[in-house]
């Protein structure tokens, strides 16, 4: 079934508008506390549209996605009971409560590491907030994890853009398809 090819160019017309950077820095904001879709998704068209504003959108989403990770700790600070149904709706808890068992262990180097991978961020910003981890050290993390991730996807797609790109919509069906069992499983595993 071919949808990732429309969805593809439909992202590729928004990333060349005027109001791109404002979408991007929501869509980061959002992903980093409730939101299922990763910045990725905007952030590589984008890179690959404007490839000298790369760095320029690595930061935006660094610190948007930043700053939606600490309204996610905010959340398990302040208000983790209210927000345990929603989370046990979607599917979220099994998965917040080995998140909790990770800061007990590694704190710190939790954040880090979900703020690079594909893990879903969410789930470590809420349960930063619910262990009470020291935010400073929560905001740093953050900001190290994500601004790696984040700038590593803009140098390489800025990098190898203009040669990827042909092979990218050739395949992007297989490409979306197997992102999408890549995440079904990291959310059935995490």
């Amino acid at each position: 079934m071919k949808i990732f090819g429309p969805l593809y160019d439909k992202v590729l017309a928004w990333s060349q508008h005027s109001h791109a950077p404002r979408y991007l820095a929501g869509l980061s904001f959002a992903e980093s506390s409730f939101f299922p879709i990763p910045p990725d998704v905007l952030l590589a068209p984008m890179v690959l549209a404007q490839r000298d504003k790369a760095f320029r959108y690595a930061l935006i989403t660094t610190l948007a996605s930043v700053a939606g990770g600490i309204f996610g700790y905010a959340l398990g600070y302040f208000a983790i009971e209210s927000v345990s149904g929603w989370m046990q709706q979607l599917g979220y808890w099994e998965g917040y409560l080995r998140v909790q068992e990770w800061f007990e262990k590694w704190g710190f180097w939790a954040v880090f590491a979900a703020g690079f991978s594909p893990v879903p961020y969410k789930l470590f910003t809420i349960s930063a907030g619910a262990a009470a981890m020291s935010l400073p050290g929560f905001a740093l993390a953050s900001l190290v994890g994500r601004g790696a991730r984040f700038f590593l996807v803009a140098g390489l797609v800025r990098w190898g853009g203009t040669r990827v790109e042909p092979a990218l919509w050739k395949y992007i069906d297989v490409f979306g398809w197997l992102l999408v069992v890549i995440l079904v499983v990291a959310v059935l595993v995490f």
